[in-house]
C-alpha cells in the first residue's frame, strides 16, 4: 500500500464565499442538467436556487410535457414543485449542450452513452460535470475517462459532484453538502456559485479520479451492507463491515490512481456511510432483496430506480484483478451478483476475513 496521506497533504479546501450570498456580482452563466430520474431532480431543484434559468434534458416528450403542465416530475421526487418560468426543458441533446456553459450529467450510467453520444455541436470550452456514480458499460470505465478518451474533453473542462448527498433530503430541504471536484480553482469559484444554497454546502476538492471511484465503490459496498441486513447480521458486524470497507477503498483508490487524499473525509467515508446505512439508499436496498433470498434478478426488477451498485461491481472486481488489489469485500459482493454464489455462505466466509 501506498504511503498514508495526511491532511495536510491533502488538495482539499473548504467553500468559498458565494457571491450570490453576499451581494457581488456573478458571472453569468447558462447551465443545463441532463437526466430526469431523482438525483438529476434534486440538481434541478439546487441549481433553481442560484439560476433564473435552468435548461433541462429529459428523456421523452410525456415527461416534459408533465413538467411543463404540473411544475412536477411525474416519477421522480414528485413532491418537489419547479416554477416552469424557471425551467428551459428539452429531449434534443443538442439544444441543451447549444444553450449551456455547464452541463451536469446525473443520467444512470447505462443510459450516458445513447444520451451524449448523439451530440454534435460545438462543446469546446464547455464544463461538464459528472453526478452519475457509476461505470459506463459500454466503454466498461469512469465516466471521466470516457469523456476524455470519446470527446476529448479534458480534464480542466470536466467536474465530479460526490455526496454524503440523498436526493429525497434535497427534497426536503434537509442540510446537505456536496464536495465537487475540479482542477481548476476558477471553475470551482463558478461551480460553488451555482450550488451553495440555504440548504446545500459545498467543499472543494482537485482529486477527480478519486471522489468518482469513491462514489462507486461505496455504492457495491451499500450493496453489500444491504445483504448482510438481509440475511440477520446486526448493527455491530455492519459497522466493522464498512469500517473494512473505507479501508478497502483506500486500497483501490491508491491502487488505481495514488494522490494526495484523506479517506476519512466526507467524499469518501460520508458517502459511504449514508449509502450503506440509510433507507433511501436504492444500492442497499437491493442488497437487502438478495439477503431475503430474492434471486439477482428479481431484486433489480422489483426496484423502480437503477441500483448503480449492480452494474459497477463487474468492472471494479475486474480491475482489482487485473491491478492485483486485495479486494475481498468486492469479491464477495461479486460473487453473489454474478456468480450465483449463495449469499449466507459467502458472507461467513468474509467474517473470517474482517477485523
Amino acid at each position: 500500500m501506498a504511503k498514508k496521506k495526511t491532511k495536510e497533504d491533502a488538495k482539499t479546501v473548504k467553500t468559498k464565499t458565494n457571491p450570490a450570498k453576499t451581494g457581488k456580482p456573478q458571472q453569468p452563466c447558462s447551465v443545463g442538467v441532463v437526466g430526469s430520474g431523482s438525483f438529476a431532480t434534486a440538481i434541478v431543484k439546487m441549481l433553481t436556487e442560484n439560476c433564473k434559468m435552468v435548461h433541462w434534458h429529459v428523456r421523452n416528450e410525456f415527461v416534459k410535457g408533465a413538467i411543463e403542465l404540473r411544475g412536477h416530475n411525474p416519477t421522480y421526487l414528485t413532491s418537489v414543485s419547479f416554477n416552469t418560468k424557471n425551467l428551459n426543458i428539452t429531449t434534443d441533446i443538442n439544444a441543451l449542450v447549444a444553450a449551456c456553459d455547464v452541463i451536469v450529467l446525473a443520467t444512470p450510467s447505462i443510459y450516458l452513452a445513447q444520451t451524449i453520444e448523439k451530440m454534435t455541436c460545438d462543446y469546446a470550452d464547455k464544463i461538464f460535470i459528472s453526478a452519475i456514480k457509476g461505470i459506463v458499460p459500454e466503454h466498461n470505465d469512469v465516466v471521466a475517462h470516457y469523456l476524455k478518451e470519446k470527446f476529448d474533453i479534458g480534464f480542466r473542462n470536466q467536474a465530479v459532484i460526490a455526496g454524503p448527498c440523498h436526493a429525497e433530503e434535497v427534497a426536503m430541504e434537509r442540510l446537505s453538502y456536496l464536495t465537487i471536484a475540479t482542477v481548476e480553482e476558477e471553475v470551482a469559484q463558478k461551480l460553488d456559485q451555482l450550488f451553495t444554497s440555504r440548504f446545500i454546502k459545498v467543499n472543494n476538492s482537485t482529486d477527480i479520479l478519486g471522489n468518482e471511484y469513491s462514489a462507486i465503490l461505496k455504492n457495491i459496498y451499500a450493496v453489500g451492507a444491504g445483504i448482510a441486513s438481509g440475511l440477520g447480521y446486526g448493527d455491530n458486524f455492519i459497522a466493522v463491515f464498512v469500517t473494512n470497507a473505507i479501508r478497502e477503498m483506500e486500497t483501490f483508490l491508491e491502487g488505481v490512481y495514488e494522490a494526495p487524499r484523506d479517506v476519512n473525509e466526507s467524499a469518501y467515508l460520508g458517502d459511504l456511510l449514508v449509502t450503506a446505512y440509510s433507507l433511501f439508499s436504492r444500492n442497499r436496498n437491493l442488497g437487502n432483496l438478495i439477503g431475503k433470498g430474492y434471486t439477482v434478478k428479481s431484486a433489480i426488477q422489483s426496484m423502480n430506480m437503477v441500483a448503480e451498485g449492480y452494474y459497477a461491481a463487474d468492472s471494479i472486481y475486474n480491475t482489482a484483478k487485473e491491478k492485483n488489489i486485495s479486494t475481498p469485500i468486492i469479491d464477495t459482493i461479486y460473487g453473489i451478483l454474478y456468480e450465483d454464489k449463495n449469499p449466507e455462505k459467502q458472507f461467513k466466509k468474509l467474517t473470517a476475513k474482517l477485523t
